[in-house]
């Protein structure tokens, strides 16, 4: 048994706003509910509702500008920065940008539409 394994077909997350997300590892693509690693590309003007995820979230940016409102404070990131957003945070992700936003989310557990909280 091989002690690796090479993600080529990630699950393809149905959505109705533009977004693509991509999930490599995680409790639909991998059957693995301790992480999930997904890559996306939010279009410009894109917004989620508020939220607040019964698990951690990192973002790393690969390009363009992505918002966080993050417990009513406003932060910018752009390409090759990162942040790490604690479980039970109030949060909003949203691309208010001219541009799209191409970024990596890793959640820790895995992320769960049941425990992601949104408003």
């Amino acid at each position: 048994m091989k002690k690796y394994f090479i993600q080529k077909s990630p699950f393809v997350v149905p959505t109705t706003d533009g977004k693509l997300i991509e999930e490599h590892h995680g409790k639909v693509a991998t059957n693995n509910s301790a992480i999930s690693i997904a890559h996306m590309i939010a279009p410009p003007k894109w917004s989620e509702p508020y939220q607040t995820p019964e698990f951690d979230e990192y973002t790393y940016i690969i390009s363009g500008k992505k918002q966080f409102i993050i417990d009513g404070e406003t932060v910018i990131l752009e390409a090759g920065q990162s942040i790490k957003i604690e479980k039970n945070t109030r949060v909003q992700y949203s691309n208010p940008f001219d541009e799209p936003c191409e970024y990596i989310a890793i959640c820790n557990p895995a992320f769960d539409f049941e425990k992601v909280n949104r408003e």
